[in-house]
C-alpha cells in the first residue's frame, strides 16, 4: 500500500488548480458537498479581497472514484481559476518593484530575472485551495473512524480568545465559529477583530494573527519515535509552516514549556477502565500540555496545533523597495490581495493538519480497501484493551519460558 501523498499544480493566473492524492484505499465514500463546502469557507472571512467575488471554487473529480467512491487510483481534483486573465503574456504587467515579505525577491533572484511575475503567481496563496481539496478528502477518510478536526481563529493583536474546545462542545463551537465573519468561536472576539482588520484596511495596512486547530478521537500510536522525519509532531510543523505567511508552529502549550518546571508542563497519566477500547486506550491525562504528542507519536489526547500567520505582504500603501531594473529606491507595487486572509488561513491549516493525521493513520492501518483499514484498526483497538493486552504478554511470557 503506497504512503498517502497529493501533488499540486497550475499558478494562480492560469485556467486550473489541480490536486493529485496518492494512496487512498478504494471503497473510500467521496462527498463532494462536503468538499465544495468548505472550500467556499477558505473563500470567506471579513478582510478578503476583490478576487474572492469573482471565483467561485467547486472541486471536480477527474479520476480515482467511480459510483462516489473511491477506485484505489490516485484521485485528480480540479478547481477552475474564473480569474485568469495574467494568463496573456503580452498584456501583462512586468513586476520589477519586488514587495517586502514577499517570495518576489528572493525568487527573482532564485531564477535569474527582474520580472516577479511567475514567482508571485505561483507563491501566490490561491495555491491553497488545491491543498485543502487534499486535506478534505483526508477528512473524509477520518470521519469514517470518527477522527474530527476542528480548526479556528484564535485571535490577533490584543483580541484572543481563551475558548478551549472539546469533544464534547464541538457541535456549539463549530455553529459559533461558522457563524463569525472572522471563523473564531467567541463573539466579543470576533468584534474586536473585526475592528483591527477595519483599522488595517482604514490604513492601507494588514494584519495576521494566530489559528488553531484540535484534533479529536485520534488513536494513540500514530507516528513513529524511530526516526526523526516519522515523528508526528515533526510532520505537522512542517505542513503548517508550509502554508503562505505562517512564520511559527507550536504543538500544545509551545514556547511557553520553556518558562515552566517540568512539574507543571508533563501531564500526569490515568486510567480510566470504561474507556479501554476507545481511541485513548483507557490512558487519560488531567491536562493535555503535551498537545497529544509525545516522542513523535499520539498518545490518545487531542492532538493541538497552533499557527502564527504574519500580516499579509502586499499593503496598498506599499514599502521601501528597489527597481530590479534600475536598481534605484522605489515603493514596492501593490497587487490585488487582502487586508487578512486569517479566517482563510485557519481553514487551510485545519486541512494540511487533516491529511498528515489521515497519512500518519494510513501508515498504522493500512490496506487496500476501506474494509482492510477498518480491520486493522479495530484489530489494533481489541489488541490493546487491558483484558486482551494481559493475556497476550502472558502467552508471550510462556513462550519464553
Amino acid at each position: 500500500m503506497p504512503s498517502l501523498s497529493f501533488i499540486t499544480a497550475g499558478e494562480s493566473h492560469g485556467p486550473a488548480l489541480t490536486t493529485i492524492v496518492s494512496g487512498l484505499p478504494a471503497e473510500l465514500p467521496i462527498d463532494l458537498g462536503f468538499i465544495n463546502r468548505h472550500l467556499a469557507r477558505r473563500q470567506g472571512g471579513y478582510g478578503r479581497g476583490a478576487r474572492q467575488k469573482i471565483e467561485s471554487d467547486r472541486a471536480e473529480i477527474l479520476s480515482g472514484v467511480r459510483g462516489g467512491v473511491t477506485t484505489g487510483s490516485p484521485l485528480t481534483i480540479q478547481i477552475v481559476n474564473k480569474d485568469s486573465r495574467l494568463e496573456d503574456v503580452e498584456k501583462t504587467p512586468a513586476l520589477t518593484k519586488p514587495r517586502p515579505g514577499h517570495a518576489d525577491l528572493a525568487g527573482a533572484l532564485k531564477y535569474s530575472t527582474t520580472d516577479c511575475r511567475n514567482v508571485l503567481e505561483r507563491a501566490s496563496a490561491r495555491e491553497t485551495a488545491a491543498r485543502t481539496a487534499a486535506g478534505l478528502v483526508a477528512q473524509l477518510l477520518l470521519r469514517e473512524f470518527e477522527i474530527v478536526p476542528f480548526g479556528f481563529v484564535r485571535g490577533m493583536l490584543d483580541a484572543q480568545t481563551d475558548v478551549e474546545p472539546s469533544a464534547s462542545a464541538l457541535e456549539t463551537l463549530t455553529q459559533a465559529r461558522d457563524a463569525s465573519n472572522v471563523f473564531c468561536p467567541d463573539g466579543d472576539v470576533t468584534e474586536k477583530i473585526i475592528q483591527h482588520i477595519h483599522r488595517a484596511k482604514t490604513e492601507q495596512d494588514t494584519v495576521g494573527g494566530l489559528c488553531e486547530v484540535h484534533v479529536f478521537n485520534v488513536p494513540a500510536g500514530l507516528g513513529s519515535c524511530m526516526q526523526w522525519d516519522l515523528r508526528l509532531d515533526a510532520r505537522l510543523a512542517g505542513a503548517v509552516m508550509s502554508i503562505q505567511a505562517f512564520k511559527s508552529v507550536e504543538i500544545g502549550l509551545g514556547k511557553d514549556v520553556a518558562f515552566l518546571p517540568g512539574s507543571k508542563v508533563h501531564d500526569a497519566i490515568q486510567y480510566d477502565a470504561k474507556r479501554a477500547g476507545t481511541p485513548c486506550m483507557g490512558f487519560t491525562r488531567p491536562t493535555n500540555n503535551a498537545g497529544g504528542i509525545e516522542g513523535g507519536m499520539s498518545n490518545g489526547m487531542p492532538i493541538v496545533v497552533r499557527g502564527a500567520m504574519k500580516p499579509i505582504s502586499t499593503l496598498l500603501r506599499g514599502m521601501p523597495s528597489v527597481d530590479l531594473k534600475t536598481l534605484e529606491a522605489a515603493h514596492s507595487a501593490y497587487e490585488r490581495s487582502d487586508v487578512c486572509a486569517l479566517p482563510a488561513a485557519s481553514v487551510v491549516m485545519e486541512n494540511v493538519v487533516a491529511f498528515e493525521i489521515a497519512k500518519a493513520f494510513l501508515e498504522k492501518f493500512s490496506g487496500d480497501t476501506m474494509r482492510d483499514v477498518r480491520a486493522a484498526f479495530e484489530h489494533y483497538l481489541r489488541m490493546n484493551r487491558s483484558e486482551d493486552s494481559a493475556a497476550g504478554e502472558t502467552e508471550h511470557d510462556q513462550s519464553e519460558a
